[in-house]
């Protein structure tokens, strides 16, 4: 005879088990508070600028609430698609000023956050969402005021059931993101800073700060020359038709 209850066993790939994919690391190393701050005194392009046009998430993560810019430390966090559990833990977990970087696997599943979410991270101190994924509630979150940099809008709600991570590396807009790197959003995007590069970055920046200026100063001023182009063509040789 057919044992009927071997059919309604529950499958075992389908059960959560602790370590990666489910797990949550309570603390990182940061960097001071001051010198985070430092990265808000430039656009997030000339800071990807300084790292070889690089590290910046592609275009379509953007500020769905304000024009508000953000720079702090990444509180990093990856959720299955269609879940959101781990967001509701991090409120526990981020400091105040921490930036939460949500690995959503790009889904349109479901959003990630709404205006509740984005309430209570206010409450807690937490300085905004990067979110490689949607939200939903627009109006609540414009009210909350809180900058949520992400990929649209859904009104289809998350799960909160897991697995996920909190505080371990993630893919955010292309980019990898730890656990204390800095992160700086504005208008143009969102820019990632490694960690253990900061202060380098930060030095390159305040170096070429004074030429920069001058450079851009004057060319709206029309005073500029595009002669290297033709150098720039001329070694790569380029041929020109009379």
């Amino acid at each position: 005879m057919l044992d009927k209850s071997i059919g309604a066993q529950k499958p075992k790939s389908s059960e959560m088990s602790p370590g990666p994919g489910f797990r949550v690391r309570a603390g990182f190393e940061r960097l001071p508070r001051a010198l985070v701050a430092q990265f808000g005194e430039y656009e997030s392009t000339d800071i990807s600028d300084a790292m070889n046009r690089m590290y910046a998430m592609g275009s379509q993560i953007h500020n769905l609430v304000n024009d508000a810019p953000l720079v702090g430390p990444a509180c990093t966090v990856t959720v299955y698609p269609g879940d959101n559990l781990m967001v509701h833990k991090v409120l526990d977990i981020a400091e105040p000023g921490d930036i939460v970087v949500v690995d959503a696997r790009g889904s349109t599943n479901a959003a990630v956050i709404g205006d509740l979410v984005a309430n209570k991270a206010r409450h807690r101190g937490i300085a905004g969402f990067v979110i490689d994924g949607l939200v939903r509630d627009l109006a609540g979150l414009k009210q909350c005021g809180l900058p949520v940099y992400a990929r649209g809008v859904t009104p289809f709600g998350p799960l909160h059931r897991g697995p996920g991570e909190i505080n371990y590396p993630v893919s955010c807009g292309g980019i990898v993101v730890h656990p204390g790197d800095v992160v700086r959003a504005d208008t143009s995007g969102v820019t990632v800073v490694p960690q253990g590069h900061a202060r380098e970055i930060l030095a390159r920046l305040a170096a070429d700060r004074a030429r920069l200026a001058s450079y851009v100063a004057s060319v709206i001023e029309g005073d500029f020359s595009n002669a290297w182009v033709d150098e720039q063509l001329a070694a790569a040789g380029c041929l020109f038709d009379e």
